[in-house]
């Protein structure tokens, strides 16, 4: 129900937003990120995630007019410490066979204290919980990429603090800090320019493959004709050897 809440946020909020706003497609490739905690106050672990997905309308003439949602697959976090993901995948805190995935559906975004700062409002869901969180984002850099002169890309950092136990996560607080910051750096793509590209990179993909199973194909059939000759060698040889053989016996002198 709260997903589709918010896929329902998403969409209305994408709908609001002035037409010549650009729709970038989050590239999961260059999107990543991080969160921390304070564990006893002897230390300051951190957990990465990747392969970030979502998409995002900006234009940088009314960056208050913005909107976004992505989607976070928690079960590929990574703190480095097979253990300790073990513990965080388990029932007892992310419960991640339940809940493998993180949401965030952007409802407000306000000009922040420089030109290229925002404040972005929305509701994170999280572990089965719908909460309102704070980003603070940093617009990077919004233009052509170097590499391709018709793709538009934009770039921004994001951060955030909020609450673990406000999401049903509050196992240890005392211990373990209740407060967790998050950083997210992100890069994303003119939608049509970056389903043309995956388009494309799925055909070579395809034309690779292709191309593989053709030289196998070849080596197959390279491997059977080697085989075939060398069974073809090995009967001549048994063959003369034989001749060979038969030739020597006549050869010999009969006994007295």
């Amino acid at each position: 129900m709260m997903r589709r809440l918010a896929q329902f946020t998403a969409l209305a909020f994408a709908c609001c937003a002035p037409l010549h706003a650009t729709l970038y497609t989050i590239d999961p490739r260059h999107t990543q990120g991080d969160f921390s905690w304070n564990h006893l106050g002897f230390s300051n672990p951190s957990a990465h995630f990747t392969l970030v997905r979502g998409s995002l309308r900006f234009d940088p003439a009314q960056p208050t007019q913005a909107s976004v949602m992505v989607t976070i697959p928690l079960d590929q976090m990574n703190t480095g410490v097979p253990e300790l993901d073990e513990y965080l995948r388990d029932a007892a805190f992310f419960d991640l066979a339940k809940y493998p995935s993180a949401t965030f559906t952007s409802t407000k975004v306000e000009q922040g204290a420089a030109p290229n700062r925002l404040r972005v409002t929305g509701n994170l869901e999280l572990h089965g919980k719908s909460k309102p969180v704070v980003l603070e984002v940093v617009v990077n850099k919004v233009g052509v990429d170097p590499r391709f002169k018709d793709v538009s890309m934009a770039g921004f950092e994001a951060t955030a603090r909020l609450k673990r136990s406000d999401f049903g996560l509050g196992l240890y607080v005392g211990l373990v800090s209740d407060e967790i910051q998050v950083h997210i750096t992100c890069q994303a793509i003119e939608t049509q320019a970056y389903a043309a590209h995956q388009r494309t990179a799925a055909e070579e993909a395809s034309k690779d493959a292709a191309q593989k199973a053709a030289a196998a194909r070849d080596a197959k059939q390279q491997a059977d004709d080697a085989a075939q000759d060398a069974a073809q060698q090995a009967m001549f040889t048994k063959d003369a050897e034989e001749k060979a053989a038969a030739a020597g016996a006549a050869a010999m002198p009969s006994s007295p």
